[in-house]
């Protein structure tokens, strides 16, 4: 009998024992159940995922991402991922942003960096970004370490989905030992820069099908306010034209802009030549294999480059791109449009390039004559509340519109020479070969079609239009439709 009952209380204590882990859960599901439906940062939509979310331990090794071994070149590579932390959401967003961090001998601004790309976020662009973390380093218990550190500060927007960690197991992972020893590396910084290639490779694979585009950061820069504004921006200028990679900054992988289309491409691109030569040399080679000879790049620069000790060996790297600006919400909206000019254009410095904000590009013709027009005929007609014109460069400060008129114009015609106005309103004169002019929805009653700069007066010098810049009154994706 009184074995009987020493047995019934080992029953009772084990049941105690094994509710342990059950009450865990539970107290920790109440918790951020309790945080995400107090958190009005929370979207609604996104509340219907918390159930799935938390369902799953975040180091789960069930929970695990398997893609399909696709034989062509544009095919995601066969590679299992772990888990850390988050979920993908069903619904593709605008713009996933990728981040692949290793351990560092000195220093880790990850967190910086995570917290920069949500602060400098409004409410309605979290909507449509996600962040990518590829925890790429071999040490298991530093990535679980980080880990817990990004889930306790990041919480809210994990569970939202617009913050994933995952991992790549070192077994996927080809030879780092034996590497060649192309332009003379030691054969460390070789095995550094081939592994960097490989890591970068696995995260555009996992991010292929998340969003629309694809924007590479590393893990120690500093975001421009509203910055994905200014991307859509720019984005929607270059509607129609042809472009694989758009660049955000001068430095290394930062600020690097790709169609979310051409991502299983240049990770297979990456994983052949992992050892050939460092990551940026091979996105030079790749954006010139797609047929984009020229660098894009756009000007004021939305990433700084705010690391202090490299992730190679802790060595000290104070680069820093002299081109980016924290509030850079001003950029010009420029909706899409055709131009024309009748101005004898210089080489390839044609109308185009006054009317996008790409670093040293811009109109370029000889002397024009009275009489002489360079105009803008939008696709659609808009509502314009600023205009912008800026002529000449600091080292061809002569090469300005000495005398000219800005129009606005209506009433556009289809004609053998194509869409014209038929009626415009000058809104100003040229002065010191610049004009900006404000309000301009309220100067005028209509919505226009074209702006025209009209030529006043013959000039013997030749002219340059650095920039037109525009800004509407409605918000940019409301101009694609």
């Amino acid at each position: 009998m009184r074995l009987m009952w020493k047995s019934m209380d080992k029953m009772r204590c084990f049941r105690k024992r094994s509710m342990l882990p059950f009450l865990g859960f539970l107290i920790t599901f109440l918790l951020f159940f309790n945080l995400y439906m107090d958190d009005g940062y929370v979207l609604e939509a996104e509340k219907r995922q918390l159930g799935e979310t938390l369902m799953h331990p975040a180091n789960s090794e069930r929970y695990v991402h398997t893609f399909r071994d696709l034989s062509n070149f544009s095919g995601t590579i066969n590679v299992t991922y772990r888990y850390l932390a988050g979920i993908p959401l069903p619904r593709k967003k605008y713009l996933t942003i990728g981040l692949s961090s290793v351990k560092r001998k000195k220093g880790n601004y990850l967190l910086e960096t995570i917290k920069s790309i949500f602060d400098q976020s409004s409410y309605e662009e979290l909507k449509e970004i996600v962040v990518v973390v590829h925890l790429a380093d071999f040490d298991l218990v530093w990535c679980e370490n980080l880990v817990q550190e990004i889930t306790r500060k990041f919480a809210h927007h994990i569970i939202a989905g617009r913050l994933l960690v995952i991992h790549t197991p070192e077994e996927y992972y080809p030879s780092l030992d034996g590497l060649k020893r192309n332009y003379n590396d030691p054969e460390d910084r070789v095995r550094f820069r081939s592994k960097q290639n490989v890591d970068y490779a696995f995260l555009l694979n996992f991010c292929t099908n998340l969003s629309h585009f694809y924007m590479m950061l590393e893990d120690d820069v500093r975001c421009s306010r509203n910055f994905l504004t200014a991307l859509k921006k720019v984005i929607t200028s270059r509607e129609g034209s042809y472009w694989v990679m758009l660049e955000f900054s001068k430095l290394g992988y930062i600020g690097k802009l790709y169609h979310s289309r051409d991502l299983p491409r240049l990770a297979h691109f990456l994983l052949m030549f992992y050892q050939e030569m460092p990551c940026d040399w091979l996105l030079i080679h790749f954006r010139g294999l797609l047929a984009q000879k020229d660098v894009i790049r756009f000007k004021p620069s939305l990433f700084q480059h705010m690391g202090y000790y490299s992730s190679y060996k802790g060595a000290e790297n104070k680069l820093k791109d002299d081109d980016f600006e924290e509030d850079s919400i001003d950029i010009p909206d420029n909706p899409p449009a055709n131009l024309y000019t009748n101005i004898n254009v210089f080489e390839n410095y044609d109308a185009t390039k006054a009317y996008s904000s790409i670093v040293d590009e811009y109109f370029w013709g000889k002397p024009p004559c009275t009489g002489d027009f360079f105009v803008i005929i939008f696709n659609k007609s808009v509502k314009i509340s600023r205009i912008k014109i800026v002529t000449g460069t600091d080292d061809r400060q002569n090469d300005v519109l000495h005398h000219g008129a800005l129009e606005v114009g209506q009433k556009s015609v289809e004609t053998k020479q194509g869409r014209q106005c038929t009626s415009y309103i000058t809104l100003g004169e040229f002065k010191g070969g610049n004009i900006e002019v404000d309000n301009v929805d309220h100067k005028i009653g209509f919505d226009i079609e074209c702006v025209r700069i009209v030529v006043t007066a013959s000039q013997k010098e030749w002219l340059i239009i650095r920039t037109v810049s525009l800004w509407t009154t409605q918000p940019v994706s409301q101009l694609k439709k």
